[in-house]
């Protein structure tokens, strides 16, 4: 995944939210919705969406913006084939606890980068200007949606205004359905991006769109850790880096879900891929190293 444009920057030592108070150190609550969590030993809960709003309801505005469109975006530097809406079809809470980003057929939704209406709306929010982490550990319970040509992803972007890929990319999770399962833990930065980033899959030996995993990136200074249900997989420090390359990860990072159709990598939907189809997230924490 890229973004589309440069990112401002914040800031902020730890974790920043606009208008949600939550500079939390010490606190084990959820900020939408009330809930209390025990943390995993070693680290403090500072911030969560558990995603408890009312049915319908679309994410929290005080916490996720969308970014939208298609051809606007070039693609998404991917030639993606949906066309990214605000509407509550493509990105809403269930009643159950969950977020539901939703990717359907669509007519004419807006013009996508080949030239030709976009044939599929979905959703792609993010925190940039509310919410974000410099170091700790940030994880989120996602069920991914089977089926070719689907491109569902929980990641993170420098908080920067510099251009891609100078701030930094982590890919805490992307999955393509065609290798229904396997995903990918990745880092993008100068001389190690697109097809050259750094990354490694993570073999689960059943496809990985029948439950929930939990999907974690730790983030420590000059070390990044990535775990699936609590197993660490990958593995990355200064000393990986391509000779020269700079580490440039010690900085503010958002956090970014969506829901793509197509691309250069995952390829296009074919007759088997069902629609619509559903990316679950039952939520998305963030905590700091005690």
């Amino acid at each position: 995944m890229r973004p589309l444009a440069p990112t401002p920057t914040l800031h902020r030592p730890w974790i920043k939210s606009r208008g949600l108070a939550m500079l939390l150190a010490g606190a084990l609550l959820g900020c939408c919705g009330g809930a209390v969590h025990a943390a995993p030993a070693g680290w403090t809960l500072v911030w969560s969406d558990e995603f408890n709003a009312a049915a319908g309801s679309p994410p929290q505005p005080s916490v996720w913006s969308n970014d939208l469109g298609n051809a606007e975006a070039g693609g998404w530097g991917n030639h993606e084939l949906q066309y990214y809406t605000a509407a509550p079809r493509n990105a809403f809470h269930d009643g159950k606890g969950r977020l539901v980003l939703r990717a359907e057929r669509a007519v004419n939704p807006g013009p996508c980068w080949n030239g030709r209406p976009c044939e599929f709306t979905s959703a792609r929010i993010l925190t940039r200007g509310k919410v974000s982490y410099t170091y700790g550990k940030v994880e989120a319970r996602i069920k991914v949606p089977a089926g070719v040509g689907l491109w569902p992803a929980f990641w993170s972007l420098g908080d920067s205004n510099l251009p891609w890929p100078q701030a930094g990319e982590l890919d805490i999770m992307e999955y393509v359905g065609k290798e229904p399962n396997t995903t990918y833990g990745t880092a993008h930065g100068p001389g190690y991006s697109g097809g050259s980033g750094i990354g490694r899959p993570r073999q689960f030996g059943t496809p990985v769109a029948d439950r929930f995993h939990v999907f974690t990136l730790i983030k420590r200074p000059n070390e990044i850790i990535w775990q699936v249900d609590g197993i660490e997989y990958h593995r990355l420090t200064p000393a990986s880096l391509p000779p020269g390359a700079p580490w440039v990860f010690e900085r503010p990072f958002f956090l970014i879900l969506n829901l793509a159709v197509g691309g250069d990598w995952p390829g296009p939907p074919n007759g088997s891929t069902v629609f619509p189809a559903r990316m679950l997230v039952d939520w998305v924490r963030i905590y700091k190293e005690s």
